[in-house]
């Protein structure tokens, strides 16, 4: 049989359009998109919005957004397997999804209600899918895997409200996350918006994002095809496919001028040193860290555009390649404290910290510091950062977004000059610095679930420094001769302590339901009742550990609630800027 495929960009609006229907195969991966990368769609969304002088009324589009690829299968034309891509054409729905929402609810509080009907019908039919006139059940435009298609039919649809939470899938609950995610960030950009009736700003909303995003679009015909493709983009990938283009473009700039071939060998083999020494930390991250130090803030998605605007002759092609060897070992170092071996110890330690926390934002400030300030300065941002991380990303959880914004602000004036010192950053570093009473309250309420491994380190961190708080004992979160001990048990029987089992699931991963033991003794431990538990407890070794008997007679919601109060109390003191006033974010 002949084989081949097509390749089209497609933009929202088309790829849905034509009574098209699209199906994610019952055994492909499941919905796994987080915050991160809703928040990057979505201001990349509103950045396209913002710095357009669009008119849906003059039918002036707004700015593009480009998606990437999109891979489909197909035999007809009208029905389509996606090999590739469900990730973002499930958000992108999802959006839409979130949009319906809004007009659901001014339907229901009587606002423009016939109008907001029609525009519900219309949206549903263009970008969801046909209602059945005799069933009144939504044909889908999109169907999901095995794992996630129920709920994305039965609830998210329909837009049932609230969507059901208990007993679903991880990445089910992503899917609501999501759909949560953006029905916050629909309805604060209407709110803002300058259109007195938000039914019409709505539905503007959807007609410019339908126009906004578009795909590269490839359809096979068989899985041989499919099988091709899908296997060549995800062995590239987008950020070495990223790389390969940044590599053939500066390579053409110097080619046009005539440069030598050994002169185009020395670049290649300074550039390949590079990116082999990066191995996993791919090109562009890097590359976008070191622009990110020195210019205004760039996105991902517009990095290729931005380096094609700035580097456009021989000289400032070798000046980027000059200044990036020279901040590479760096910015190795901060991504692992072995490659570090001129740094003190609490620069590593510290460097090891940001990487635990899985935090990013402030990779383009250190780099900027490490390059500009005295060795001390670069120490206390160093520390000030570990510590503004752990309040804002750690423990609090907010939107990464402004503080990337605040981190970028900083790297440029510190590279212009305009800051010279760690002083001179206290100013811009409160902008970002959760307060005592807002962290104490994070952390009073603060789950972490320790099956994660990465989430159990940092809870023996907490725990390790707390107990350095309370007795001046000094222990390595990262040894195996202690563990975590959760006293309501992370296996704990049926009324254990009389708890309830949605107190067992609230509480189980409270920071006030875990303390330091011995490995040795927390498994002799087991699941025991916490009257049995105490002696256990008391001759633990650990000052936080051994006060719990004496301070709690009983285990109950109370009691960890408590305890995590009096945690919280000393957490705003061991992870505290003294520099810093406090300033509500």
């Amino acid at each position: 049989m002949t084989t081949y495929f097509k390749t089209e960009n497609s933009t929202v609006r088309k790829f849905f359009a034509n009574g098209l229907f699209y199906k994610i195969p019952r055994f492909q991966r499941d919905y796994s998109w987080e915050t991160e990368q809703w928040e990057d769609l979505w201001e990349d969304i509103v950045s396209c919005l913002e710095q357009s002088d669009w008119s849906y009324e003059n039918k002036v589009k707004p700015e593009s957004h480009y998606m990437g690829y999109i891979v489909l299968q197909s035999s007809d034309d009208r029905n389509f397997s996606v090999i590739d891509g469900q990730q973002r054409i499930t958000t992108v729905s999802i959006i839409i999804l979130a949009i319906l929402k809004n007009l659901q609810l001014l339907v229901d509080k009587g606002i423009d209600a016939e109008n907001n009907k029609k525009r519900m019908a219309s949206i549903r039919q263009n970008y969801i899918g046909f209602i059945d006139p005799v069933t009144l059940i939504t044909e889908s435009k999109l169907t999901l895997n095995r794992n996630n298609n129920d709920y994305f039919q039965n609830f998210m649809v329909p837009l049932r409200h609230p969507l059901p939470q208990r007993g679903f899938r991880a990445s089910e609950h992503l899917l609501r996350h999501s759909f949560e995610f953006f029905d916050k960030r629909v309805e604060d950009y209407v709110n803002h918006s300058n259109n007195t009736d938000c039914g019409q700003a709505l539905a503007k909303l959807v007609e410019a994002i339908c126009d906004i995003l578009f795909f590269t679009v490839i359809t096979v015909t068989d899985e041989l095809n499919a099988y091709k493709v899908f296997e060549t983009l995800n062995a590239r990938g987008v950020r070495l496919s990223a790389t390969d283009l940044l590599k053939n473009y500066f390579f053409s700039v110097l080619d046009a001028n005539n440069n030598s071939d050994p002169e185009l060998s020395a670049l290649d083999e300074r550039w390949e040193d590079m990116v082999r020494r990066l191995q996993s930390e791919k090109f562009p991250n890097f590359l976008r860290v070191y622009w990110n130090s020195k210019h205004k803030l760039t996105r991902h998605s517009e990095l290729f555009n931005i380096i094609k605007r700035n580097i456009a002759d021989k000289m400032s092609v070798f000046h980027l390649i000059d200044d990036m060897e020279a901040d590479l070992e760096n910015y190795l170092s901060l991504l692992s404290s072995e490659i570090a071996e001129d740094w003190c110890k609490e620069d590593r330690n510290n460097a090891v910290l940001l990487k635990l926390f899985h935090v990013r934002q402030p990779m383009a400030v250190l780099l900027a510091a490490k390059r500009n300030f005295s060795a001390n300065d670069f120490s206390s941002l160093l520390e000030a950062i570990k510590v503004i991380s752990f309040r804002y990303n750690v423990v609090g959880n907010y939107s990464p977004s402004e503080l990337e914004k605040t981190y970028n602000d900083i790297a440029v004036r510190i590279s212009d000059g305009r800051i010279s010192n760690f002083t001179d950053t206290l100013q811009f570093l409160n902008l970002i610095y959760i307060d005592d009473k807002r962290f104490e309250s994070d952390f009073s309420q603060k789950a972490l679930n320790t099956a994660d491994s990465r989430c159990k380190k940092i809870v023996r961190y907490i725990l390790c420094l707390l107990e350095k708080y309370g007795s001046g004992h000094d222990f390595d979160y990262e040894s195996d001769s202690y563990s975590i001990e959760h006293i309501l048990p992370q296996r704990a029987p049926d009324n254990w302590g009389n708890f309830s089992f949605y107190e067992m699931s609230a509480m189980l991963y409270r920071f006030g339901n875990m303390t330091l033991m011995k490995t040795s003794e927390n498994r002799d431990i087991g699941n025991a009742p916490y009257e049995d538990k105490k002696n256990m407890l008391r001759n633990s070794g650990f000052m936080i550990t051994a006060s719990i008997p004496e301070e709690y007679q009983e285990w109950t919601v109370s009691s960890i609630c408590s305890r995590q109060k009096k945690m919280a109390r000393a957490a705003k003191v061991i992870w505290k800027i003294s520099q810093l006033s406090s300033k509500k974010v």
